[in-house]
C-alpha cells in the first residue's frame, strides 16, 4: 500500500477527503503519503469534525507564521497571545493549498489568540488579507457571521472571481452583498438562511448577477421573516441554468407559482407546492427532472408533475409527515400517486410512498413494484384512517403480513434498503417466512412503527435470535428500528 503510485493516491485520498480521520492518519505514514494528502486537507481546512479552539491551535499557529515581523510585533503590543516562532521554515506552504473560507471557524481559531472583541477583529482582518495574498483561488466561501469586508482587500477581485459555492444569511448588512455582485458573477452553488434579514435586496442583487447559477438552496429560519418577491425574480435570470431548485418556505406568495414553471431545467426539486391551483401545476412541465421532494399533502401536485416529467425521475422522497387532516382526500390522491409512478418512472431507484391498507392501493404497490426494478430504497409509510381500536392489534398484524407477501412477490431485482413505517406488526412467523424468501439480496431493514416506537417488539429475545440468525447468513446485512425521524430521512445511512 505504501508503494502506490502518487497518481493513484490522490484519486484514492479525494475520494476520502470526506473521511478525515482517515486522512489525518494518511499523514503518519510516509513522506510521500503525506505530501500527498496535505493539499487535499488543506483545499477546505475548516471542514473538519475537530474542536478548532482546542486541538492544541495547530491551525491558528499555522496561520499566524505567516504573519510578517511588524504584524506579529503590533498585535503582540495589543495584547494578542501568539505562538513562539522557530527560524525554521514550514514544510508546506499551506495557505497555497487552501481554496476556502469559512468565517465562523476563523473566528473560533482567532479567539485562542485572545478573548478580547476588538483584539479578534483585528487578528480576523490580518489572516483574511494573508489570504488574499497566498490562496491561488478561492472556490468556497461561507461568510455566515462575517464582519469585515474582504472584497475589498487590493486582490480580492483576482480570488472571488473563481468563486463557485457560497453559504450566508440575511442577517448580513446588503452592503456584503452589493460588493459580491460586482466581482462574484460565475457562483454555481448559492446556498441562503433567512433569519433576522435587513433587507433582500442586496441578496437580490447577488442572485441576479449570476450567469452560471446550478444550484439553489433558501431555508426559511423562522415564519416571522417572509422573503420578498424580489428574491424569486431575481432566480428567474437564471432559469437557462439552474438545474437544483431547494425551496424551503414556510410562507408562499403569488409569486411562486409564475417564476416557477419557468425555470424549465431543473434535475432537482424540493418545494412546497402549497399554493399552487391544477392550472398551475400542470404548467410547471420538467423533462430532465430526476429528484422530486413534496410534502404528503401535496400528494396531488407531486402526481402531475411526475405525470409531466420526462421519465428520469430517480427519487422520490416525502417529507416527515403526520397524518391529521385530510383523510379523505390522502386516499385518493396516494392511489393516483403510486399509478403515475408506476407509469412513468420507469427508472426510479429511491421511493417513498405513503398509502392506506385497501386492496386497491395493495394492487397498485403490487404492481409498481413489478415495473420498477430499478429501486435501491423502498420507504413504505401505512397509515389506517379507519382506526377501530379494539380491532387493531388484528388489523396490524394483517397488514404487515401483507405487505411482506407482496414485497416477496414482485421484489425488485437491485433492493438494497427497505423502510417500514406505520400502521404495521410484523409476527414471527410472518417476519421468518419474509426473510428466508430474501436469500442473496443482504437487505437493510429500517423499522419504525407506531406500536415498536412505544413496545419495541424486534428487541424481545425470538426476535433477535431469528434476526441474528439471517444476519449470520447474509441475508441481512442490517435490521433496526429507529426513531420516525431517522426512518423518514432516508439521508441517514443505515
Amino acid at each position: 500500500m505504501s508503494k502506490l503510485n502518487e497518481d493513484i493516491l490522490i484519486l484514492i485520498f479525494e475520494e476520502l477527503q470526506d473521511d478525515s480521520k482517515s486522512l489525518f492518519s494518511c499523514l503518519m505514514i510516509n513522506r510521500i503519503w503525506c505530501e500527498t494528502v496535505i493539499p487535499i486537507l488543506w483545499k477546505n481546512p475548516w471542514c473538519y469534525d475537530i474542536d478548532y479552539r482546542n486541538n492544541k491551535g495547530y491551525l491558528f499557529n499555522i496561520i499566524a507564521s505567516y504573519l510578517s515581523d511588524d504584524i506579529k510585533e503590533f498585535l503582540t503590543r495589543q495584547g494578542t497571545k501568539l505562538p513562539s516562532f522557530s527560524n525554521k521554515s514550514l514544510l508546506f506552504d499551506y495557505l497555497s493549498f487552501c481554496r476556502s473560507i469559512n468565517v465562523s471557524t476563523i473566528r473560533i481559531i482567532t479567539s485562542i489568540g485572545s478573548s478580547l472583541a476588538y483584539n479578534q477583529f483585528i487578528l480576523q482582518q490580518e489572516f483574511y488579507r494573508l489570504f488574499m495574498k497566498k490562496f491561488p483561488e478561492l472556490k468556497y466561501l461561507d461568510m455566515k457571521f462575517i464582519r469585515h469586508q474582504i472584497f475589498y482587500f487590493p486582490e480580492a477581485r483576482f480570488r472571488f472571481e473563481s468563486l463557485c459555492e457560497l453559504r450566508c444569511d440575511t442577517s448580513i448588512d446588503s452592503s456584503y452583498f452589493y460588493g459580491l455582485a460586482q466581482i462574484c458573477q460565475y457562483i454555481q452553488r448559492l446556498i441562503i438562511i433567512n433569519i433576522n434579514p435587513n433587507d433582500y435586496h442586496g441578496i437580490a442583487e447577488l442572485i441576479g448577477a449570476q450567469k452560471n447559477l446550478k444550484y439553489f438552496e433558501w431555508r426559511d429560519d423562522d415564519d416571522l421573516y417572509v422573503p420578498g418577491p424580489e428574491i424569486l425574480l431575481a432566480l428567474e435570470k437564471n432559469a437557462n441554468s439552474i438545474n437544483h431548485l431547494v425551496l424551503y418556505f414556510m410562507h408562499i406568495d403569488h409569486t411562486l407559482p409564475k417564476v416557477l414553471p419557468k425555470l424549465h431545467k431543473l434535475k432537482t426539486l424540493i418545494t412546497n407546492f402549497s399554493n399552487f391551483n391544477e392550472e398551475q401545476l400542470k404548467k410547471c412541465v420538467y423533462r430532465d427532472l430526476e429528484i422530486l421532494k413534496i410534502e404528503h399533502y401535496n400528494l396531488e401536485a407531486a402526481s402531475i408533475i411526475i405525470e409531466n416529467s420526462g421519465g428520469h425521475l430517480k427519487k422520490i422522497l416525502l417529507e416527515p409527515f403526520e397524518f391529521e387532516d385530510n383523510v379523505d382526500s390522502f386516499v385518493e390522491d396516494s392511489l393516483v400517486f403510486i399509478r403515475n409512478v408506476r407509469k412513468n418512472c420507469p427508472s426510479i431507484e429511491c421511493l417513498s410512498l405513503a398509502f392506506s391498507p385497501s386492496e386497491e392501493h395493495y394492487a397498485e404497490i403490487e404492481e409498481l413494484l413489478k415495473v420498477c426494478q430499478n429501486l435501491k430504497l423502498l420507504l413504505l409509510v401505512i397509515f389506517d384512517h379507519t382506526y377501530e381500536e379494539s380491532f387493531y392489534d388484528e388489523k396490524v398484524l394483517e397488514y404487515g403480513e401483507i405487505l411482506l407477501k407482496i414485497l416477496i412477490s414482485s421484489k425488485p431485482t437491485n433492493i438494497k434498503e427497505i423502510r417500514f413505517y406505520g400502521d404495521f406488526k410484523f409476527s414471527l412467523e410472518v417476519l421468518e417466512e419474509f426473510l428466508r424468501k430474501w436469500e442473496g439480496c443482504a437487505i437493510s431493514i429500517l423499522i419504525s412503527s407506531y406500536i415498536s416506537s412505544h413496545n419495541n417488539i424486534y428487541e424481545e429475545e425470538d426476535y433477535k435470535k431469528l434476526i441474528d440468525n439471517y444476519k449470520n447468513n447474509g441475508i441481512i446485512k442490517d435490521f433496526r428500528s429507529e426513531s420516525y425521524m431517522d426512518v423518514m430521512n432516508v439521508e441517514f445511512k443505515v
